[in-house]
Parts: structure tokens; C-alpha cells; sequence
């Protein structure tokens, strides 16, 4: 079996031994005598499956009893709508802009509430996460919201905002446990899975009880958190097979990793390997400030166009695929996500280091 080294921003690489158990599974889970695939989502052995993935995220994040857990669909996309929908009050809500996702959240809570942006920093292409100024801040909020991971651009909060009893909201679907977070400080946190959790499908959204049941009158009623909520995700028919994926990968960083405080650790480990090698490198740079830097995504590039893409074609035919960059930064870009190994993130920087030495 051949299998290459996967950067890619998402969907992403899994961790083999989910896979290899998936693939075990797949025709008999369990003794089922059937798929995951093709169980109903109202069994008894699938309603297992459900339950105890949320119980293991649960444990994984230390994620408080007041605070609902839920399985849905439709991406950060749909996301971006539920949030304004469900936590709308007074009409206002702020936001820092610190990259493409944030940006699309706030252009779509605007159609539901007036949106005070309080930060940018789209001046410098979203390479930094910008200073706050409280007294930009609504005082009476509905939420802030920010996006704790930067997927395209490579930043991330090592600080996060300070805002009183106003709810914090982040959008955590690059960095859901990479590192530890105290989900109490948020009053909602929501993650797409297909960067750390499991493949494309399901969408992870963990709500403070107090801010379910005031939805707006025209809210959908799939979009009703407190529909979700009382469903306990079973409201319709939940992605099953990947809330079943994800709850293997749930086992695997409990039981193989030992949580989510040894894998940030190991998140740590990987990105120092990386980022030392760009700090010291004549060829490549990365392009965040340094104190902002992800533990997730890393872009990179050189001063030459034409380098660049020779770079990502000898990758990828080196087995190291899906580095090229985003459009709106170009060059390269690392995702090393979770399941991304140690041995992963040296390979490629040996072969960055022989590709800057073949290349003067």
C-alpha cells in the first residue's frame, strides 16, 4: 500500500488506524450484519454510536453540562446564518475580520443583524490577527464572534478577546482539538469536521443552554439550535457515517494519543520543525507574523512565481500533495492537522531543504 503525505486545507488526511478500522467495519459493524452506511439512524446500535461520540468529545474537551453538543449538516457555511438566527437580540453584533471565513460570516450575519466589524486585517492580506480596541466593542451585544484558526491565511488567537458578559463565538473547524480551549469562556463554539474531526458531512456545534430558544420568528426549523438540541441530534436523518468516522477519531486521540493536551503538544512539536526551517531558510518564508502563527496551516512561498509551482510539482510527485497555496496568498501552504504524523512534517522539510540546495 502506497500512501502519500496529504497537506491539504480540507477535506483532510485521516489517522490510518481509523481508516484500517473503518475498513473492517464496513460490510458488518459490530455484528450487525450491516454497514454503518445502511443502519437506521433511530436503532439501538446506531443510537450507540451517536451517544457515545458525543460522550467522547465531551470528555475530550472538557466540555461543561450546560452546554449542548450537536451533530448537523451544512457546513460553517450554514453556520454563519444560524448563528444571527438563534442569537439575535438587541440587532447588533461585532465581528473581527481576520480572513475569507470571517468575512463571509459577517457579509451573512448582516442580513439578520447590523454588524459592527471591530477589527480588520485585511490591509496586510490577513497575515496578523489584528489588536482590539474595547472601546470599539458593542456594549450590548448579542455575540463576538471571531474565527479562532485561519485556515487560508495561517493565523491564529493566542489571546482571546476579552468581552465580558457579551457571548464569545469562534469558528474552530481548523484547529477543534488541536490544542486545549476552556469552552467555557464561549458561549458557542462551532467546527466542519473535514479538518480534524472526519471526512466532509458533519458539522459540530456546542451551545450554551442559555442562548437556545429565542431564535427569530423566520428561523427555519432546521435551523433552530434548541430543534437540534432537544433531538439530541436526531432530529432528521444526521450524517451517519460521518458522526460514526468521527467518533473513531475520537477514540483514537483518547486512546492513542492520550487527549487533547499530548496532541498539542505534538501540534507544537510539528509546526517548530517547520517554522524553524522557514525561519532560517534563503528560499522559502512564511508569510504570518510570527506571534500569530497556526499550529494548523502554514503558508509559505518564495519570490519567484515560476519557483513555486516547480516546488509543488516535484512534491507532489514526491508524495508530498495538495501544497499549493490559496489564490489570495499563492505559493505553498502545509496543513498539519492532527492525524498529519511527526515523520510527515520532517519528510517535508528535507525535501524542502534538498529542493533549495538543487535550486540556487
Amino acid at each position: 500500500m502506497s500512501r502519500v503525505y496529504n497537506f491539504s486545507a480540507g477535506p483532510s488526511m485521516l489517522p490510518l488506524p481509523v481508516l484500517e478500522q473503518a475498513q473492517r467495519e464496513m460490510l458488518d459493524y459490530n455484528g450487525s450484519g450491516m454497514s454503518v452506511m445502511e443502519m437506521s439512524h433511530r436503532s439501538k446500535v446506531y443510537d450507540e454510536i451517536i451517544k457515545t461520540a458525543e460522550a467522547d468529545i465531551r470528555e475530550l474537551m472538557n466540555i461543561p453540562e450546560n452546554y449542548k453538543v450537536m451533530f448537523l449538516q451544512g457546513g460553517g457555511h450554514t453556520q454563519f446564518a444560524m448563528v444571527p438566527l438563534n442569537l439575535r437580540r438587541n440587532g447588533k453584533a461585532d465581528y473581527v475580520k481576520t480572513g475569507q471565513w470571517a468575512k463571509k460570516a459577517a457579509a451573512e450575519a448582516g442580513k439578520y443583524l447590523d454588524v459592527n466589524v471591530v477589527a480588520s486585517s485585511e490591509d496586510k492580506t490577513y497575515s496578523y490577527i489584528p489588536d482590539l480596541d474595547p472601546a470599539k466593542f458593542t456594549k450590548d451585544a448579542d455575540y463576538f464572534y471571531i474565527c479562532y484558526n485561519n485556515t487560508i491565511y495561517g493565523t491564529r488567537y493566542t489571546k482571546l478577546p476579552e468581552v465580558g458578559n457579551v457571548p464569545l463565538v469562534a469558528d474552530i473547524s481548523s484547529n477543534i482539538m488541536s490544542e486545549v480551549m476552556d469552552v467555557s469562556k464561549f458561549g458557542l463554539l462551532f467546527a466542519g469536521a473535514q479538518k480534524n474531526v472526519g471526512p466532509a458531512g458533519v458539522t459540530i456545534a456546542i451551545v450554551r443552554e442559555d442562548l437556545l430558544g429565542n431564535a427569530m420568528d423566520i428561523t427555519p426549523t432546521m435551523l433552530d439550535y434548541k430543534i437540534h438540541a432537544d433531538a439530541e441530534s436526531l432530529y432528521n436523518t444526521p450524517p451517519c457515517y460521518a458522526i460514526y468516522v468521527a467518533g473513531l477519531v475520537f477514540k483514537w486521540l483518547k486512546k492513542e494519543i492520550g487527549g487533547v493536551a499530548a496532541m498539542q503538544k505534538i501540534n507544537e512539536e510539528k509546526a517548530a520543525i517547520l517554522y524553524n526551517y522557514l525561519d532560517e531558510s534563503k528560499m522559502f518564508r512564511g508569510t504570518v507574523v510570527a506571534k500569530d502563527r497556526s499550529l494548523m496551516n502554514v503558508p509559505f512561498v518564495t519570490d519567484d512565481d515560476d519557483l513555486n509551482a516547480k516546488f509543488i510539482k516535484e512534491a507532489t510527485a514526491a508524495g508530498f500533495v495538495n501544497l499549493k497555496g490559496h489564490r489570495t496568498v499563492g505559493g505553498m501552504r502545509a496543513s498539519i492537522y492532527n492525524a498529519m504524523p511527526v515523520e510527515g512534517v520532517k519528510a517535508l522539510v528535507e525535501f524542502m531543504k534538498k529542493f533549495e540546495t538543487d535550486n540556487k
